[in-house]
This record gives structure tokens, sequence and C-alpha cells, in this order.
């Protein structure tokens, strides 16, 4: 037709055409792991109360999503949940939720405690779900690469949820150590003050208590290996707990490691040793200690050189920088990154606060123009417009969450083997040198439980 006699009517007509090819149904996209802009993500939330619950509210706000169902082992810690979103089917078992509405999910969010993490994830995965789980991703080695493999063959989008990861300052540290701002890395001083230990509660495990209104003990426990309920496993209390929580450096490694992680393709380390005090994982291993020292070897790799990572825990302090000014405040959760031409001192979730130090350094620095993309919207958003849009999201498991992820789950079996060098082939996934860290790789499952 020609513009000058398109009328409103036929305008009106060319739109509304249009507009039909931009409305694709759920059914086409459905092997193209693509959501159509037209239709709500239909979400469920595994673990509905507490961090998980925070993950739900987050998604739930952002446009286009609809929260499809719920799921939770206890009901009194997920209320609040339950009612705001009273529209979702309630599940106490998330296997019992994906058999009743596997065709009515798009996408799940995992924010169980550690243990429960990858049977949860890997339901979801294997009816090709997207995933957004909370970190670590896994509660062991063996569980961080299968989730991998799972990952890559549903090839759905999946983060990790380590949410620095889509801030500003983490892509500013990264585009700082890209740019040579310090040299060469050699050597990272890195951790977190948190003590997630409970060696002071280990005699009171003898005690009967009975298990609290609401709460399914045995669901709550998983593939975890049966004993008693105690109030000081749950809630809250588990992430000092071996059989359930990694301890902190399990929680905190995805945060405070992931700058460096990113910024210089770490990758797998080569060694892992780890220093603790007053503790024996034999007698005392159902706790994590209240300190320790862990410290990893990464080869050389690309045009940088060897790298010495070292991780502090709990009662065991990061070791403040020389070149801090008196009186400036060092990072007691964080990271110094320590360059053949200067330090990088950041903070956690996505290298917080980051600055070179001294500050005449900082100052006198020319900083580069971005060249990362920023994320808008949060960690949560990236995942949601990354299934809309087809993309891999920014901690996906495959590729950066899990190898990130398998990093802490290497730490925490140094730290039950501690005093001895443990040396780690990432492509044989085994130690070469001791069996028992190799027996330590895939902890077994109570029976009834696999992934």
């Amino acid at each position: 037709m020609h513009p000058s006699k398109m009328t409103r009517r036929s305008l009106l007509s060319s739109a509304a055409a249009a507009a039909a090819f931009t409305i694709v149904p759920r059914h086409v996209l459905a092997q193209s792991g693509k959501v159509a802009p037209s239709e709500k993500i239909r979400l469920a939330c595994i673990g509905a109360g507490g961090r998980g619950g925070g993950d739900l509210n987050a998604c739930a706000g952002l446009d286009g999503v609809h929260v499809a169902a719920l799921c939770d082992v206890d009901t009194k810690r997920a209320a609040g949940n339950i009612k705001k979103f009273s529209q979702a089917k309630f599940f106490a078992d998330f296997r019992k939720m994906f058999d009743q509405m596997d065709k009515d999910i798009d996408a799940v969010v995992v924010g169980t405690p550690d243990h429960t993490h990858a049977v949860a994830c890997m339901a979801a995965l294997k009816r090709k779900k997207h995933v957004y789980c909370e970190k670590p991703l896994a509660h062991s080695v063996h569980e961080v690469r299968e989730l991998i493999r799972a990952a890559r063959e549903a090839a759905t989008v999946t983060q990790l949820g380590n949410q620095g990861h889509s801030t500003d300052t983490i892509r500013l540290l990264v585009e700082w150590v890209r740019d040579g701002a310090i040299g060469q890395v050699q050597r990272i001083d890195l951790g977190c003050s948190a003590n997630n230990s409970h060696m002071g509660d280990l005699a009171k495990l003898t005690e009967v208590h009975p298990v609290p209104e609401g709460l399914d003990w045995d669901l709550w426990l998983g593939p975890a290996r049966q004993r008693p309920y105690h109030p000081t496993y749950c809630p809250g209390k588990w992430r000092g707990w071996t059989p359930f929580g990694n301890g902190t450096i399990g929680d905190w490694v995805c945060h405070v490691v992931d700058p460096v992680f990113w910024a210089l393709d770490l990758g797998a380390p080569s060694t892992v040793q780890a220093e603790v005090k007053d503790w024996d994982y034999k007698t005392q291993g159902d706790s994590f200690p209240p300190g320790d020292k862990v410290t990893f070897t990464f080869p050389a790799k690309g045009k940088r050189g060897e790298i010495t990572m070292v991780w502090h825990s709990g009662k065991t302090p990061i070791p403040r920088a020389e070149v801090l000014e008196q009186g400036r405040q060092g990072v007691k959760t964080g990271a110094y990154v320590y360059g053949s031409d200067g330090v990088i001192m950041y903070g956690s979730h996505g290298a917080n606060g980051v600055r070179i130090i001294p500050e005449a350094k900082m100052k006198a620095y020319k900083r580069p123009e971005p060249s990362i993309p920023r994320v808008r919207g949060g960690h949560q958003a990236d995942w949601i417009n990354a299934i809309r849009e087809g993309k891999k999201a920014g901690s996906d498991f495959a590729t950066y969450g899990g190898p990130l992820t398998e990093i802490a789950m290497l730490g925490v079996i140094a730290i039950k083997l501690h005093g001895t060098k443990l040396q780690w082939d990432a492509a044989k996934c085994q130690f070469i040198n001791s069996a028992d860290a190799n027996a330590l790789i895939n902890p077994p499952y109570r029976q009834g439980w696999t992934l």
C-alpha cells in the first residue's frame, strides 16, 4: 500500500497482524529454553522461608512472574509467604510438587539448607526447569560435578545466588585487574570473620527435644543421616554442622572469592591445605572448628603466573595489609589482592568498597572506561531476564557458579584433613595423594534419597 493511501483502519490492522507474530505460544518456545515475552514465568520456590523467601519475593516483584507453587518442610517458618502468595499451591515435599505440577512450572528457586540444594536442583533440572539456587550450590564436590553435568544437559537458565556477582563494583574490580592496576597478581589474603562453629554444643546433642509443630523433620533431613531433632540444628543454625552446612568457608567463598575468581580466571586449584587449632575431625567432626586457614594454589594460566590464595575464617582473621594507612579500618570480611605493583582491597558481596591502597595510589590511578556490561535490577532480575531472552545468566551452574562452589567444597575437605597438603586433579575429579580425601568427595546419602 502506498504511504499516502494508508488509512487509520489499515494502520491498525497492520499493527494487529504484527502483534500476532510477537505473541509466541508457550509450546513453540518450549524446546528453545525461552519463555514467550507475552507469557508469565510460572515460578516455584523450594524453601519459602528465610533466605529462600527473600529470593522468592525478589523474583515475584518482577514483571511477568507468577508464583505457582511453594514448598517448605516448615509451615511456621514459611507462613508469611504462604499467606502472601495464597494463589500458589503449597507442598511439604518438592518431589510431590514436581509430580503434580511439572507442566505448570517454568522456573524454580531453591533456598533450602545446603545439604538439600543438590537433590532439589537436580529434580528441577531433570525436568528441564530454569533454576536459581542459593549459595553454595551443593554440599560436596560430587554434587557440584553432577549439577554441572545436569545443567549442561538441561540447557536451561541457571543462576547461583551469589548476589554480588550482579553489582557494579565487582565489574570495577575485574576491569582494574585486567587493566594492570596493580601489575601481576601474586597472592590473595581473604576470608570472613563469621564463626560458624557449634563445638560448644556437641555435648547437648544427647538431649531429647520434641519436633516443633509445623516442621517435618524427616523431610528436613532429606539425604542426611537419620538423627533426632535438636533445636541447635534448625531453624537457622545448621551452617555450623558438617552434615547440613559447609561452615564459614562454604557460606562465604561464593561471595568473597567471586571477584578474584572472575578477574583472574582462577579455575580449579592444584593444591589445598588447611591449618586448624584445637579441633579433631574424628571426635568433633559434626561441628566445624571456630577458626581455620586454608591455602589454595592456582597454577599459571594464560598470561598470569601461579597464584596463592589464603582463606581465613572465624577466629583466624585476615592479616592486615602493611600498605593500609594507620587509622584506616581493614577488612574483616573481604580481601587484599597483592600484585607486583600494588594492592587492591575490597569487601564482600561483589567487591563492595573496592579501592587501591594506599589512597594516594587510588587517586593517581587513571581508571579505564567501563568494558563489562552492567546489570540493572539485581541478581534475580538477571536470571529472569536471561530466561526471557534465552541467554546465559551471570553466575550459571555449568561454567561459573559450579566451579566457584567447588573451591569451597575442596576447602571443607582440607579442613577435615587439616595438616595435609592435598594435590587436586580437577580433570579426574580426585586427589592424587590422599585416599582419605577421595572418600570425602562423595559422602553417601541415606536410603531413599538419590541424585
